[in-house]
């Protein structure tokens, strides 16, 4: 079976969770733009310890997990090279989590929201060239919507922020890389945090709260706790839910389904004082003729044979 001819009870599910982790995200980047008085990296170290927390409280109750970290295991002292390329991996998710907590604080939510809104294109082109990914003619003309409104955004703004390519290219290398090493599982997203968190730790102990910072409590001091604590629980349920989605869809589904999760983050940036002038809805519109596209594709490709 490929990757693109799944079983419409597992492609359901994966658009559940796509769903689920969308909105999750939007709520964690509304979260870290309501902490005034926080760095990006102390905000990423808490992400890193809780979302770490968070999945060993979730790992033991899901039946193939422990399985999947045996294989990991196998594999790793089978071909040691595996830990560098996790170490690859780790890095490349590292860059995402801090951008996405640093975007909101700087005024960059826009720019980063944009950069989920090309990843799906991105995404579709991984799965076309790497997996061979078929594309129903919905989705191609999903696509070529979506493709209007880049191009649009592209002209008028002069070329792409950094943050927005950042996302857009960053994680499609990082979803090839790992399910051309089978580290798909959220298990081992989990290692990659286990790796990452010496540096979450550090960002944490020499933060502005922190054990080697003031500790201050004044705006975003004590209040703010909860919030980024809320950000690291929230992220391990997210990235679980994100994860799973990737491992139960098509690459190019999975890639398109980001668009839900750019148009709810819009919301966000807007929200914390960000604008867009008349000229976004020459952007913005095909991109949402695109989901619409996507959301009839997705409920036709749901409905069991003979409906």
């Amino acid at each position: 079976m490929t990757s693109g001819t799944l079983p419409a009870h597992t492609a359901g599910r994966g658009v559940a969770v796509s769903l689920g982790a969308s909105l999750l995200f939007a709520v964690i980047f509304l979260i870290a733009g309501l902490l005034p008085g926080w760095g990006a990296e102390e905000i990423f170290g808490w992400r890193v310890v809780l979302t770490l927390a968070t999945l060993s409280c979730i790992l033991p109750f899901l039946p193939w997990a422990r399985a999947d970290a045996r294989a990991l295991a196998v594999r790793v002292r089978r071909r040691p090279s595996l830990l560098a390329l996790g170490l690859v991996a780790a890095g490349l998710v590292a860059v995402q989590l801090w951008l996405f907590m640093w975007a909101p604080l700087h005024n960059m939510a826009l720019s980063v929201s944009f950069g989920y809104f090309l990843l799906p294109l991105s995404m579709v082109l991984a799965g076309r060239f790497f997996f061979a990914d078929k594309l129903s003619v919905l989705l191609k003309l999903a696509v070529a919507a979506a493709g209007v409104g880049v191009i649009h955004e592209a002209i008028t703004a002069g070329g792409l922020a950094w943050p927005t390519l950042v996302v857009c290219l960053g994680y499609p290398v990082y979803f090839v890389l790992r399910r051309k090493l089978g580290f798909d599982s959220l298990t081992a997203f989990a290692g990659e945090l286990l790796l990452l968190l010496p540096l979450g730790i550090y960002f944490i102990v020499v933060g502005p709260h922190g054990i080697a910072g003031s500790g201050s409590s004044g705006p975003g001091g004590s209040g703010g706790i909860w919030g980024a604590l809320s950000i690291g629980v929230l992220g391990g349920l997210a990235m679980a839910l994100y994860l799973l989605a990737s491992k139960w869809l098509p690459l190019s589904l999975f890639g398109l389904l980001g668009y839900v999760e750019p148009v709810l983050l819009v919301g966000v940036s807007l929200y914390l004082g960000e604008s867009l002038g008349w000229s976004a809805l020459l952007t913005y519109g095909p991109i949402l003729l695109a989901l619409f596209l996507l959301c009839v594709d997705g409920r036709r490709s749901s409905r069991p044979l003979g409906e």
